[in-house]
């Protein structure tokens, strides 16, 4: 008898996990089309396209209305101006992109539990707005979105179309920074904040993953393992053709880090709860910068200050100082979860 019901469950889940040939009047793309990923190598899911519902302009709500988030939580915020906005990762673990308007930038946060990857994109295509979507497809057990308005496919660590009209086209980046919820309402306390009222009834706060995020055994679908580092440890990746990783142990004698890789030079901030990379060019390589978080009870988004003078908040803007307003270029970089790096580029490890 439990054999049987071993044969039972194991059939339902294959049933539940398996994909239609079309969802919601939508043909899925077709693998017989041109891909510039091995298609051999993408696989599908389960769920299906939009099995995995994306949101659109989701309810926001306020640091102080948003009891359902624990100060250890991981968010991703997005700051656009005086506009700053928090997408916490136990709403993405259920929706894993976010379509949202924050001011003028129409922003669409992609992310995949399964790397621990967030980044953000542009939705502006071909001249129009439009959403990304969750496709149901995965190749090196990464997201891949795709827009509604080609249906082509992205792949999203590599962060360029894989799959249809826009092949090989990159995306729009925007930077966003991940920290936990403590340090994201500290350090901006009027923090717009995407809430439970989602339209969909989830288990927000339970993992539909399980221990996987801690669990280094544990993987869903095949991807090449690089023993290097804990399969599962969350790094930052700078990516310029190939990748340079950060680890939070990197900052326990230091917060700042002057690096260059591939020929650029960076900056790298980072203790215990974040890690936050900068590309240094111009005159911005000459100045010297000091770790000041903390230091300033009355601006408590103050990360750093430099020998002029200017103070500088996390997202590398000048608040304060003879350079006012000037912005310090963020870099091409992520927080991931180590193995998913090495899967897709080429990848040095620093080393102090």
């Amino acid at each position: 008898m439990k054999k049987i019901m071993i044969l039972i469950l194991l059939s339902t889940l294959m049933v539940a996990c398996s994909s239609s040939n079309s969802n919601n009047g939508i043909d899925l793309p077709s693998l017989d089309s041109e891909w510039s990923i091995p298609v051999s190598e993408v696989l599908d899911g389960g769920p299906g396209r939009d099995g995995i519902p994306a949101l659109v302009n989701p309810q926001l709500v306020s640091a102080s209305e948003a009891g359902f988030i624990e100060d250890e939580d991981l968010v991703i915020l997005f700051k656009n101006g005086d506009d700053v906005r928090a997408y916490p990762h136990i709403i993405l673990d259920w929706h894993e992109i976010i379509n949202e308007n924050v001011g003028d930038v129409s922003l669409a946060i992609t992310f995949c539990p399964l790397t621990g990857t967030g980044i953000g994109w542009g939705r502006i295509i071909n001249g129009n707005e439009t959403t990304f979507g969750v496709s149901g497809l995965l190749y090196n057990t990464n997201l891949i979105p795709f827009d509604r308005e080609t249906q082509s496919n992205w792949s999203q660590i590599l962060n360029e179309s894989v799959n249809g009209e826009l092949l090989g086209r990159p995306a729009e980046l925007y930077q966003l920074w991940e920290t936990n919820w403590a340090t994201a309402k500290q350090m901006y306390p009027n923090v717009d904040v995407v809430g439970t009222d989602t339209g969909f009834s989830r288990t927000y706060g339970t993992s539909p993953y399980g221990n996987y995020n801690t669990n280094n055994d544990l993987f869903f679908f095949p991807v090449s393992k690089d023993g290097r580092l804990p399969l599962k440890e969350k790094v930052l990746a700078i990516l310029d053709d190939t990748a340079k990783v950060y680890r939070f142990t990197d900052f326990l004698d230091t917060n700042l880090i002057r690096d260059t890789f591939n020929g650029k030079e960076y900056l790298l901030i980072g203790n215990e709860d974040f890690m936050f990379s900068y590309s240094l060019t111009g005159d911005l390589s000459g100045l010297e910068f000091n770790y000041v978080l903390g230091d300033n009870p009355e601006r408590p988004d103050i990360v750093m200050e430099d020998n002029e003078g200017n103070l500088w908040n996390v997202f590398g803007e000048a608040v304060s100082g003879p350079r006012e307003g000037q912005i310090i270029s963020t870099s091409n970089a992520m927080m991931a979860q180590w193995f998913s790096i090495p899967a897709f580029y080429e990848t040095e490890i620093y080393n102090r």
